[in-house]
């Protein structure tokens, strides 16, 4: 199937939203193909002039889409959902809002079989992300391929066979933009600190990170090996990386990816038991 004969349907109109609508745009997708039901009449307004995409104040005219995105925040998704009729069989719903777990969204949904759950990170917003996506059991190959299409358009998607992988994408690659903003940060203030003008500092170390990144990619040397390469014996590298390891800073980067995995986990926990409770339910 050709990305652009899909019919989209949004519900939630937010940055990621529009982020994935640009990049489907640029990828030949035809604005006419997507509707978005979006509730703030700016954000409505603003998404139609700059995409000229359809909106709509509720869901009901993007329910009959092939495929169903939601992107709204995960605290509203399951009062949501629970007051769409039910779907098609064939439609394929794929959510993006962070810690909504499939199989609750599937519940949510009256059983509806084909849910994708995907993670994507905000370098989506200029087209560079890297999204990791989970499908139920009732999710056919040509499904997930247009799935993979849709997370594509900004950037690169990979899949996961069991769904509590996806804290850990959300750990690596959700919250890892933070880390190499931290990062960043930290590197900058020693360029200042060691009495580089701010401009400079902030320059040397963007443009370093950034080659950096490409050059492993081109490479696709495993990082130990290109990081000895730059690491001569007795050198100033030696003596920074040595530095680092004492500062247990892989032990800390460790425990933050941990911390955050553990995290994604507890919030699909929380999402999960806030569904029951608002069906009526006692909470497990």
């Amino acid at each position: 199937m050709k990305l652009g004969s899909m019919k989209l349907g949004f519900i939630g109109g937010g940055n990621m939203a529009a982020a994935l609508i640009g990049g489907l745009l640029q990828k030949g997708f035809a604005a006419s193909d997507i509707a978005v039901a979006e509730t703030s009449p700016e954000r409505r307004a603003w998404l139609e002039r700059e995409f000229g995409v359809t909106t709509h104040a509720d869901t009901g005219a993007t329910l009959a889409a092939e495929v169903i995105v939601l992107a709204v925040k995960p605290q509203q998704l399951s009062e949501i959902l629970r007051a769409l009729p039910p779907l098609k069989h064939e439609q394929l719903v794929v959510s993006i809002a962070a810690g909504a777990r499939a199989g609750d969204i599937s519940r949510w949904l009256g059983g509806h079989p084909a849910v994708v759950r995907a993670m994507p990170n905000t370098p989506a917003l200029i087209g560079a992300g890297i999204a990791g996506l989970f499908a139920l059991p009732g999710v056919s190959e040509a499904q997930k391929a247009q799935a993979s299409r849709i997370l594509e358009a900004v950037g690169s998607a990979v899949w996961v066979q069991q769904e509590a992988q996806i804290d850990v994408v959300t750990a690596i690659s959700g919250s890892g933009p933070a880390y190499v903003f931290y990062f960043i940060e930290a590197l900058e203030q020693a360029g200042i600190d060691l009495g580089l003008p701010a401009e400079t500092a902030r320059l040397l170390t963007l443009q370093t990170f950034f080659g950096a990144a490409a050059l492993a990619i081109k490479d696709q040397s495993p990082p130990a090996e290109l990081r000895a390469r730059v690491t001569s014996k007795g050198g100033t590298t030696e003596r920074g990386i040595l530095a680092l390891e004492e500062g247990g800073v892989g032990y800390a980067i460790g425990l933050a990816a941990r911390a955050a995995a553990e995290r994604a986990a507890e919030m699909g926990e929380t999402l999960s038991k806030l569904g029951n409770h608002e069906s009526g339910k006692e909470p497990c």
